[in-house]
């Protein structure tokens, strides 16, 4: 393969080659920098570059290797941080204009972990501020741009890490989810983006380190990349208190020795009524199409997920206020209107409703055990609508059901982030205008290997991802 067909290999084929000392991590930044520079002026997906970081990076693995020492998981490979995370002597932004030259001096514990299993950060990925909202777009970069269609949205909030791989930037990057920012970025861009069980990446130093509604998670192309990049992602770590230690066996190995599930549960809208009929009708196909490929029982069954929205919402919003008061008392006027209404929504909740909720989401969480005592795996749609236009900050409506705010039309996602569940984004098909619709495949906790497993048959039977990456639209 030529030095500039080099983004066209998937994780797994790079990181071989770089073990067989077939390329060097040099190799792979210069074709990862040269496809960033060639692509990505409309996208817009990567508006933070450090070549010459990822270069020296490069230069100190390979010295490395010359002596013997091993470079963990990833072997020296690129890939794309999400700008909320911070990366030690790289403009970290966070989307938002208060840190529109912030330069932090440590990295967060997720990218000192990977740059330890041998990731080599490129650049960061485009995201809305603070990651709020399911549309990537800020004050400091702009938009991004969907390489499918370009006059689409990616998604977000991890959507420029989502574009990215969609055109071949990068062969992995890093995604967070609160309320489905991981999934709904990789629903929209054809690609895979999982959200672990809390606890299972080590993340911060964090203001709210107890907290369990946000995680870091893997982006990928493929199934076999997306369990890679989780094993160079996992562990336990003291600053984080709900980190837990990476399995005894990888990830990449228990996917491949995971038998196929039996009884899968599908719901096109998870009881909330609310769904663009053709994504309905992908995702349905899709879950026949697992359950075929998997010779099991596909059956129409659910949690009971009454209440989930009103929990959600207010759980999500004291989170809110607990990490960003202080932004809304100094910097008010440099915060767009859909955070300022989020910490506000926080800070004027009492502590009944609070509590309230929390013992909700524990009927709920009840509720999700008893489902895959039935049940091995909860398939249902990502996005209730496929990708809409780029100008748009957040769906407004969706047929004759207008949603009350920036992020109720997330529900199926956001409802999911409550169980305490591993949740993948797949790519499930294609609207008949060309447009990525992803399968939602949730697995009970800890047992994001059978999510994989399940995606990487899904991804067998649908070829899709030999799609990937494609030049942008």
């Amino acid at each position: 393969m030529a030095d500039n067909e080099l983004y066209r290999l998937t994780a797994m084929q790079a990181v071989r080659r770089l073990r067989d000392k077939q390329l060097t991590p040099l190799d792979l930044v210069e074709a990862a920098a040269a496809r960033i520079e060639a692509v990505d002026g409309n996208l817009n997906a990567m508006p933070t570059h450090c070549f010459e970081r990822a270069r020296e990076h490069a230069k100190s693995l390979m010295k490395a290797s010359a002596e013997s020492r091993p470079a963990g998981w990833l072997g020296g490979l690129p890939i794309a941080v999400k700008d909320l995370v911070d990366v030690a002597g790289v403009r970290t932004t966070y989307g938002s204009p208060i840190y529109a030259n912030h330069v932090p001096q440590r990295s967060d514990l997720l990218v000192e972990r990977l740059e330890a299993n041998g990731a080599i950060v490129i650049g960061k990925s485009n995201t809305p501020e603070f990651g709020a909202g399911a549309s990537t777009f800020n004050e400091v970069f702009g938009k991004t741009r969907n390489p499918w269609n370009g006059a689409k949205s990616v998604s977000g909030s991890s959507g420029g890490s989502a574009a990215a791989l969609a055109s071949g930037q990068v062969w992995l990057a890093t995604g967070s989810d609160l309320g489905g920012s991981l999934r709904l970025p990789a629903s929209f861009n054809a690609v895979l983006g999982l959200r672990p069980s809390p606890g299972c990446v080590a993340r911060g130093p964090e203001l709210l380190p107890f907290a369990t509604l946000s995680v870091e998670g893997p982006m990928a192309r493929s199934a076999e990349d997306l369990a890679l990049m989780l094993d160079a992602m996992s562990g336990t770590h003291p600053l984080d208190p709900l980190a837990v230690a990476a399995p005894a066996r990888s990830y990449l190995q228990q996917v491949g020795e995971m038998p196929p599930p039996r009884r899968i549960g599908f719901s096109a809208d998870l009881g909330f009524g609310v769904l663009n009929p053709e994504v309905g009708n992908i995702c349905e196909r899709a879950a026949a199409t697992l359950a075929g490929a998997c010779n099991a029982e596909l059956v129409g069954d659910a949690p009971d997920l009454d209440g989930a929205q009103d929990c959600f919402q207010t759980l999500r919003a004291a989170q809110y206020a607990a990490n960003h008061r202080e932004k809304l008392a100094e910097h008010r006027e440099l915060l767009k209107p859909e955070v300022i209404w989020n910490i506000e929504k926080g800070l004027a909740l009492t502590a009944a409703e609070i509590g309230a909720a929390e013992h909700r989401r524990a009927r709920l969480v009840q509720a999700t055990g008893e489902f895959f005592q039935r049940c091995d795996l909860l398939v249902c749609p990502v996005a209730i609508v496929p990708p809409f236009d780029v100008d748009v900050r957040y769906v407004e409506q969706v047929g004759k059901h207008r949603f009350d705010n920036y992020i109720d039309w997330m529900t199926v996602t956001y409802v999911i982030s409550l169980l305490g569940c591993p949740a993948l984004s797949a790519p499930g098909g294609f609207t008949t205008d060309g447009l990525p619709v992803g399968l939602q495949i949730v697995a009970p906790p800890r047992h994001e290997a059978r999510a994989i497993a399940a995606a990487q048959i899904l991804e067998t039977a649908t070829g899709i991802a030999q799609q990937l990456p494609i030049d942008p639209r």
